[in-house]
């Protein structure tokens, strides 16, 4: 009798819900999460609303970036100072493929796009730059984020381009400088 009302027990117990609360409010603030992500991109990135960018960020956050910006801790404001040298560049767009979200983390692959006005926008332009961005979002604003993106598709692997080549040429005409001078010694003798 008594494995029988501990059966009946757990049975209503599910069948009411019970102890699920809490995956609930963890699956609600995901979402929740999610949707600060979603409006960050829409503000920043997908229309110049840089302004809103205090909404989203924490007033200090710290990001990990593919170059030189390892854990480094930033005023929110940069955010929006990075928006805003793309948007004065050109015409920005951008698309999310999706986010996936467990926790405090959203994980968020998007495309952007950049429609460049001026020589700079030309240089760097890019057209569906994959990227994806990982926040930590705490009490409704992003404090934490990691940068993933493909630059390979960029014009800025121009540089590390010309880079190689600048610096082969260097290599090339060292040989090619003696060489020269070992031939005018010869011819002079």
């Amino acid at each position: 009798m008594k494995y029988v009302l501990a059966i009946v027990f757990v049975w209503i117990s599910v069948a009411n819900g019970f102890g699920q609360t809490a995956d609930l409010k963890t699956t609600d603030q995901t979402e929740v999460n999610k949707e600060i992500a979603r409006n960050f991109y829409k503000d920043l990135w997908f229309t110049n609303n840089t302004d809103k960018y205090g909404k989203y960020v924490a007033e200090e956050y710290v990001v990990h970036d593919i170059f030189d910006r390892k854990a480094v801790t930033e005023p929110a404001v940069e955010q929006k100072n990075i928006a805003d040298r793309f948007w004065d560049t050109g015409e920005l767009s951008g698309k999310i493929d999706y986010q996936i979200a467990e926790g405090d983390l959203v994980a968020t692959r998007w495309h952007a796009s950049l429609e460049p006005k001026t020589f700079t926008g030309q240089l760097f332009g890019m057209e569906k730059l994959a990227i994806i961005n990982v926040f930590r979002i705490k009490d409704g604003k992003i404090v934490e984020i990691w940068n993933h993106r493909h630059d390979i598709e960029t014009n800025q692997t121009l540089k590390y381009t010309f880079q190689g080549l600048l610096i082969g040429l260097l290599i090339a005409l060292i040989p090619t400088v003696i060489a020269w001078r070992l031939r005018r010694k010869l011819k002079a003798r």
